[in-house]
Formats: structure tokens, C-alpha cells, sequence
């Protein structure tokens, strides 16, 4: 892959939300095009383990958006910003009042630090009467950035194809586990999706295109097509049976959200704005992004076939799931903490009990009793927490802020100590961690600690209630990594544990 010449322009491009979906994919391909960087991020340690992040070329500032001296410091000197910031997943059925509030506050920090050019990707469909709550929220953000003496480049987008993205997983997992649907009559709602590949070219391009300044502009793939056909061409393309999709005119967005929320790793509270927003027809209203930045536009069949591979190869760049705030730790010196302890002696290198430890979750299960962590899985899902369907972005990795099962990855230090923070439905809250401590021996001992701070009387009862299977479920997930760090240290010499190599870049 040739890159171009660096810009003359030498000041950094700001990129909000580079731990999400579409920014953790802009910044590599900046760096590409010759930028410099600036993330600014709320949670700076999710991109430690970036490959990307340790070019000289990267500066990453933590913070809020909410903070305005903290927004105007991360914007001090660029000479433009891009604002990828969507608070659905943090803010629940408040997200539309938090985008506006965390909008304006850029805008009025760009503007106080005389950034060039702000560039915002929206939605399309953003037009009339009659808009989900979703598609309005994102125009309201799209007009107060627009109101400010800071210009802007707007690019609307339907749903993104690639691995890892919301609106794509939601259509996947509707395929892949139901041979019959009854849905909502917006399978016949027509839409023109875009590849990630192409909606990230757009992004970069518009960067050093002068003429897409203060424009406004639709980007889609070259086919339209209705949601029924979309699923019909990712059965084919998974090699399914073709799917009976029976529409009907009384199932409701809040009852699709909840069959989403069931079906899908994605919550209600993620699917309701998304399943309202496929009311609204979505295609390009022009051709003037192409035409202002010609190249060629990947086709539906040829996008979803892409994506089906990087899932099947485990090479998923970035994901839905990764996006997020990253809660403190709680307060463990209030309310009564309930602790199961366990430690054991493996004879193997902390890097291969480091190894082993990564491992659990996803399709890997966890060692022992998965039966077990199914029914507990199934049981979350029913009562609108994640389950174990989110998996996991890579099936020997993990990285701070990832999500593993109903788990978060909240300290990844290798190979030293692994910790997760519990977002299952509970009463309390719930955190499990390994730490991995070398011995003068050469082996290692492995200690487990389960922690558990429950909220009333429920807490109490739900803590008593499952103690008795800790020691089938935590003991057995013990004496499991210890075997297979064992296995691991006499296959081979042991390894300092690295991330894996970041994807081509398109």
C-alpha cells in the first residue's frame, strides 16, 4: 500500500471517540495519509494495547467532553477535529439531552481555539417528519455543531458494513439464529448501506478536499436494497438456507428492541433507538460525495462477504462492544463485601498461566461447568442484561475495555494480573480477578478473588443463593487454567503475551 505525502498542514487532527467503532479504524488510517493525532478519549487505557497508539506521531488526552476547559486543551492547536461521539450506549434513555449538551460544549471549544474545520458523521434519513428519536438526536447534534463560526463537513451514512458494527451484528444474529421470522413491517424500509472501508476513505479524504467544506453530504455503497434482501444476501453469503421473513403491522419499536435484546449480543437500551430508526428510509439523495471524492464503492455482497471473513479469521479490528465509559473501581471500605478466595499452585511460567487466564469466555467457555454459565447467560438476557452473546473480540487476547461474555476487561497487565467487572443484571456489584504470582522455583501461584457488594436484601439472598456453586464453577475454572498453562508451558518455551498485529488496512 503506497501513502500519500504527508499534508503541509503539520498540526495534529483531533479524533473524538477513538475507542469506538469507527475512530479506533480513522486513526490508523490517518497516521497513513501522513497526520499527525490527537484522541482525545474518556478512558485513555483502552488504547494501550493499540499497535497504532505507540507511533510518535499519537498524542492521546483523557477526558470529558462534559469538562469545557479539558475539551478546549484537547483542541488547542489542531487544525481540525472529528467528532464521532454518539452517548447511546453510556447514557441510556437519556443519551438525546446528553449529545446536545456534550455537542454544544465542542462546538464552543472549537470555536474558542479557532480549530479549521469540524467533520461529523451522521445518519441518513435525518430529513422530515416523522424521524426515530435516534435520527432526530443525530441531526439536533448535526445543527448545533453547524451553528457555530467553526465550518463543518457533514457526512450522512446509512448502516455500515464491517465486523464488529452495531446496526451489522443486529441483521447477522437475526439470520444466523432464527430460520423464521415474524417482524415489524420495516423489512421493507429501503436503505443503502456503505462499507466501513468506504465510509473511513470519505473520512480521511474530505480531510485535504477543500470543496467538501461546509457541505453536507450523503455517502452510501452502489446498491439499494430493502432489509428483507439485505438478510436474504447474508444467509446466501453464510451459506444458510434462505430465511421465511413474515412481516407484520402490530409488532412495535419497543417490542423489537426487546426481540433484538434476546436474539442479539446488543441491549434494549442500545436496539430500541436502532430498531426505531428502521422506519425511515435511508438512501443518498445525491452522488456529490463521489463525485467530490471519487473512488470505488464496495458492493453490499462484496462488504458482508469481507466482514463474514474477519469474523471467521478473528480479525476484528474494532467493535460495538468496545464503546463505552470505564467505571471506577467501587468502594470496597462501604457496605458489606463478600470475597471467595482461591489459590493454587501451577507449575507452568506466569506467561502461560497469563495465557491460560485470557482464554476464558467467548467460545472458548470457562473451563468447567459451561452448562452453568449458559443457564446464567440465558437467565441475564431474559432480564435485559447482556448474557454471555457480546463474546469476545478475540479468542486469545484481551485488552483494558474489552468485553468478555456479561464481563468487562477492566486491568489487563501481563503477565501479572487480569480483572473484570461483572455487567450481568445483579444486585450488587461483582468483580473477578487473577493475579499471578512467580515463585523461586519456577512455578507460579495463581489466586482467583471473587468479590461481590451486594444492594439490600435481594443482594444478600442472591449472594447466599449461589454460594454453594463456587465450588463447582470458580474451583473448576481454577484446576482448568492451571491444566492448561501447564499444557502450554510443555508445548512450548513461554511467551510474553502481545496483541495481535493490527488488520490490513484498506
Amino acid at each position: 500500500m503506497t501513502h500519500p505525502s504527508p499534508p503541509v498542514d503539520d498540526r495534529p487532527v483531533c479524533v473524538t471517540g477513538a475507542t469506538g467503532y469507527i475512530g479506533g479504524r480513522l486513526v490508523p488510517r490517518l497516521l497513513a495519509a501522513g497526520h499527525r493525532v490527537r484522541c482525545f478519549v474518556r478512558s485513555p487505557r483502552k488504547l494501550t494495547d493499540r499497535a497504532w497508539a505507540k507511533d510518535p506521531r499519537v498524542e492521546i488526552v483523557g477526558g470529558d467532553l462534559g469538562d469545557a476547559d479539558v475539551t478546549r486543551q484537547a483542541l488547542r492547536g489542531c487544525s481540525a477535529a472529528y467528532y464521532l461521539v454518539h452517548s447511546m450506549v453510556s447514557s441510556g434513555s437519556d443519551y438525546r439531552e446528553h449529545d446536545r449538551r456534550l455537542a454544544s460544549n465542542f462546538a464552543d471549544a472549537a470555536a474558542a481555539e479557532s480549530v479549521g474545520r469540524i467533520i461529523y458523521l451522521g445518519g441518513l434519513g435525518e430529513t422530515g417528519d416523522g424521524l426515530s428519536k435516534h435520527l432526530a438526536s443525530r441531526r439536533e447534534v448535526e445543527d448545533i455543531l453547524a451553528d457555530g463560526p467553526v465550518p463543518i463537513t457533514v457526512l450522512r451514512a446509512a448502516m455500515i458494513i464491517g465486523s464488529g458494527s452495531a446496526s451489522f451484528e443486529i441483521m447477522r444474529y437475526l439470520v444466523e439464529r432464527l430460520p423464521v421470522m415474524v417482524t415489524p413491517r420495516w423489512v421493507r424500509t429501503r436503505c443503502q448501506p456503505i462499507a466501513v472501508a468506504d465510509v473511513l476513505r470519505y473520512l480521511v479524504t474530505c480531510l485535504t478536499t477543500p470543496s467538501t467544506v461546509g457541505q453536507t453530504l450523503d455517502i452510501g455503497g452502489p446498491d439499494i436494497l430493502n432489509y428483507q434482501e439485505f438478510m436474504h444476501l447474508v444467509a446466501e453469503e453464510r451459506g444458510l438456507r434462505r430465511r421465511l421473513v413474515i412481516p407484520v403491522p402490530i409488532l412495535t419499536p419497543h417490542l423489537s428492541s426487546l426481540w433484538i435484546h434476546l436474539v442479539t449480543p446488543l441491549s434494549k437500551h442500545i436496539a430500541r433507538p436502532l430498531a426505531e430508526g428502521l422506519k425511515n428510509p435511508v438512501v443518498c439523495r445525491d452522488a456529490r460525495a463521489h463525485a467530490l471524492m471519487p473512488g470505488k464503492l464496495t458492493s453490499v455482497r462484496e462488504a458482508v462477504a469481507k466482514a463474514l471473513n474477519n469474523l471467521n479469521l478473528n480479525s476484528v479490528e474494532t467493535s460495538w462492544s468496545g464503546a463505552g465509559p470505564m467505571p471506577g473501581d467501587p468502594d470496597w471500605s462501604g457496605g458489606r463485601v463478600f470475597t471467595d478466595r482461591r489459590t493454587l499452585s501451577v507449575h507452568a511460567s506466569a506467561e502461560s498461566a497469563y495465557r491460560a487466564v485470557c482464554r476464558i469466555g467467548g467460545g472458548n467457555g470457562y473451563y468447567t461447568a459451561d452448562w452453568l454459565w449458559r443457564l446464567r447467560g440465558a437467565m441475564d438476557r431474559l432480564v435485559g442484561g447482556p448474557g454471555l452473546r457480546r463474546g469476545r473480540r478475540d479468542p486469545e487476547h484481551v485488552a483494558y475495555g474489552d468485553a468478555l461474555d456479561f464481563w468487562r476487561v477492566t486491568d489487563a497487565s501481563p503477565p501479572r494480573r487480569l480483572a473484570l467487572r461483572a455487567e450481568m443484571k445483579l444486585p450488587g456489584e461483582a468483580l473477578l480477578e487473577f493475579e499471578i504470582e512467580p515463585r523461586d522455583d519456577g512455578a507460579v501461584t495463581l489466586v482467583q478473588t471473587a468479590r461481590f457488594i451486594p444492594r439490600g436484601l435481594f443482594g444478600l439472598a442472591y449472594w447466599y443463593a449461589v454460594l454453594p456453586l463456587h465450588s463447582v464453577v470458580f474451583q473448576g475454572m481454577l484446576d482448568g487454567v492451571r491444566r492448561e498453562a501447564e499444557r502450554l508451558t510443555a508445548e512450548r518455551p513461554p511467551q510474553v503475551d502481545h496483541p495481535p498485529p493490527s488488520p490490513e488496512l484498506p
